[in-house]
This record gives C-alpha cells, sequence and structure tokens, in this order.
C-alpha cells in the first residue's frame, strides 16, 4: 500500500499509569485500495495511527512496538487472544527503559474489520482456526499492512528501533519501509488455556515467533 501523503493532526501530554507519555495522531491517505481487507476503510482511504511516545528516543535505537487495535482484547480483557497481555507488556517495557514509541494502529482483527472479527469468533466457536475463519469469510489470513508506521516513525526522526514483536513480517515491513531494525524484543506472553489454539495457529500458519506458548 502506498500513501499519498501522511500528516500529523495532534500532539498532547498523556499520562498514564505506566508513566508520562506524550500522544500523538496520525493519517495517512492511501493511494489505492488494500485487496482483500474490510471494505469500509478501504473505500475511506484514510488510516489512522496513534503514536505514544516516552522520554529520548533519539539518542539510540529506542524499544517500539506496533499494536494492531484489538478492542476486545485491549479494552473489554478478552482472553481468545493475547493482544492486551502484549499490549501491557510493551508499556511496561517503554518504562522500564525510561524510552520508547509504541504506534497503535487501526487495524481491527489482522485488518478485517470488527464486525468480521467477531463473524470470525462465531466460525471458531464451530471448530475452525483464525486463518480458515478468516478465509471462509472471503478475507487473507492477515489483512494488516505497516508501510504507515515506518512512515510515522519518519517523520518522528528515527531512523532505527529495537522492535517488540513476534511476528516476522513486521521486522521485514520496517526495513523495505527504510527503517533498520537493530533487534528483535520477543512479544510472547505466559501462555494460557484459552488462547493456546489461537497461539499455535500463529506459530504454525503464519510464522510468527513463539516458544514458551507452544
Amino acid at each position: 500500500m502506498a500513501y499519498a501523503s501522511v500528516t500529523k493532526v495532534a500532539e498532547a501530554d498523556f499520562p498514564t499509569r505506566w508513566g508520562q507519555f506524550r500522544i500523538l495522531g496520525f493519517e495517512g491517505v492511501t493511494e489505492d485500495e488494500r485487496a482483500g481487507c474490510d471494505p469500509i476503510a478501504a473505500q475511506s482511504k484514510v488510516d489512522g495511527l496513534v503514536a505514544l511516545v516516552m522520554g529520548d528516543i533519539h539518542s539510540a535505537p529506542p524499544v517500539m512496538r506496533i499494536h494492531s487495535q484489538c478492542l476486545t482484547g485491549d479494552v473489554f480483557g478478552s482472553l481468545r487472544c493475547d493482544c492486551r497481555l502484549q499490549l501491557e507488556m510493551a508499556l511496561g517495557r517503554i518504562a522500564e527503559e525510561g524510552a520508547g514509541i509504541l504506534l497503535y494502529e487501526q487495524q481491527e482483527g489482522r485488518g478485517i474489520g470488527l464486525m468480521a472479527k467477531l463473524q470470525a469468533y462465531e466460525l471458531q466457536d464451530q471448530g475452525r482456526d483464525t486463518v480458515e475463519a478468516n478465509v471462509e469469510l472471503g478475507f487473507a489470513a492477515d489483512c494488516r499492512a505497516y508501510e504507515l508506521p515506518a512512515a510515522v516513525l519518519k517523520m518522528l526522526g528515527v531512523e532505527a528501533v529495537r522492535l517488540m514483536t513476534n511476528n516476522p513480517e513486521k521486522v521485514a515491513a520496517l526495513e523495505v519501509g527504510g527503517i533498520r531494525v537493530v533487534e528483535r524484543i520477543s512479544a510472547e506472553v505466559a501462555p494460557q488455556e484459552s488462547f493456546e489454539k489461537y497461539m499455535r495457529t500463529k506459530a504454525e500458519k503464519m510464522g510468527h515467533i513463539l516458544e514458551a506458548s507452544l
């Protein structure tokens, strides 16, 4: 996906229980639609991203996470996935180091949108795994893209990061976008029975790097 423009629309102080951040809002206007993804998002041609920034992010490559929006996990505490646990792990790691960046992308349900994600849940209850459910609904296994995070990092003046992820595609996408990933930090959380199958599918069908969860 190519972006015709990326704009910072807001910036403000943002105190959290992990410490003091700056919160920044960005919008990227796409030049083309993303095949196989949420049709509403594709028609709008505008993608949003929120950046939480703490401390000095320029003296050394900062710890950084790209986190995809997960209403069910991040807000409601769902244990169908590890999303909220990963989000809190990332914020805790940034606070521990005193500096870092969390980029929060509006890519619910691996990019298929909230309502389709709930339909995928229904199929999962009938026995499909997360990949099978997405495909049965007519989507790709993973519709997410990471060009916008790379563009935002450049706007922040960050050329290299220590990326907190289990997903090799995020590493590759940042590198292609001109951001050096000098270290991959594991984002693996303690395994739980409620999302054991979900984690196994990510490892076996999506190439995520997981060890303790399997």
